[in-house]
Formats: structure tokens, C-alpha cells, sequence
């Protein structure tokens, strides 16, 4: 998904940081999707910690990530075009069928019956 060009004249870090910011904006990283920490993607890639690490920090700067602490960094709704309000009510139909004791494939199935997609083929 990411590679960086050791030739290139753009730095690493920008490389990277263009790079995920291109998969968010493109949907191939959704909004919520946990990004891999800055030592395993730098081991993944080749690069120093602090590279990987300007990297995140630049984008977080720009609200295309979020870092909540020891949980990691997560792309936000902004980085992948999905309104706010969308991401909320989602969060909160997701609470609301966990309260209510439905599995993830019940809550999914009535999500796609709602959309008028009911024939979606999951791939477990």
C-alpha cells in the first residue's frame, strides 16, 4: 500500500504522508481505520522512527489523522470525505445494536435491508 521511493527527490516522510492521505481521500483507508504505529511501519518500509513520525504528526496537524494515546492513530472522517454526523450516527447505531444484543452480521443485514441492498454478499 505504501512505498517509498528512495530516489525520489521528495522526502520520505512526504511520501508517506501523501501516501495515506491519498488512501483515505480515495476510501481505500475508511474513516476509523487504525493506522499501523510509527515503529511498525517504519520497520515496514525501511525508515528511521522519526521519519515515520513527522509523517503522522503532519497529518494529524491537518485533521486527516487523530492519535488517542495508547490506542494508536485512526483516520478521521474529514481524511476520508465522510461527513461527521454520519460517522456519529453510525457510532451510535452500532451502541444502540450492541445494547440491544445483535450480532455485528444482524446489524449489518438490517443496515443493508434499510439502503435497499439486502443481497450484499459479505465475505467472512
Amino acid at each position: 500500500m505504501i512505498e517509498v521511493d528512495p530516489a525520489s527527490p521528495v522526502p520520505p516522510y512526504e511520501q508517506v504522508r501523501a501516501r495515506i492521505a491519498a488512501l483515505a481521500g480515495e476510501g481505500q483507508l475508511a474513516a476509523g481505520t487504525r493506522l499501523p504505529t510509527v515503529r511498525q511501519l517504519a520497520g515496514d518500509l525501511g525508515l528511521a522512527v522519526n521519519t515515520v513520525a513527522r509523517a503522522y504528526r503532519e497529518l494529524e496537524a491537518a485533521g486527516l489523522v487523530q492519535t488517542r494515546g495508547r490506542h494508536g492513530t485512526f483516520v478521521t472522517h474529514r481524511a476520508s470525505g465522510v461527513p461527521a454526523e454520519a460517522e456519529r450516527l453510525a457510532a451510535r447505531y452500532a451502541e444502540q445494536t450492541r445494547h440491544l444484543g445483535l450480532s455485528p452480521a444482524q446489524a449489518l443485514d438490517l443496515v443493508h435491508a434499510a439502503l435497499g441492498h439486502p443481497e450484499v454478499d459479505r465475505k467472512a
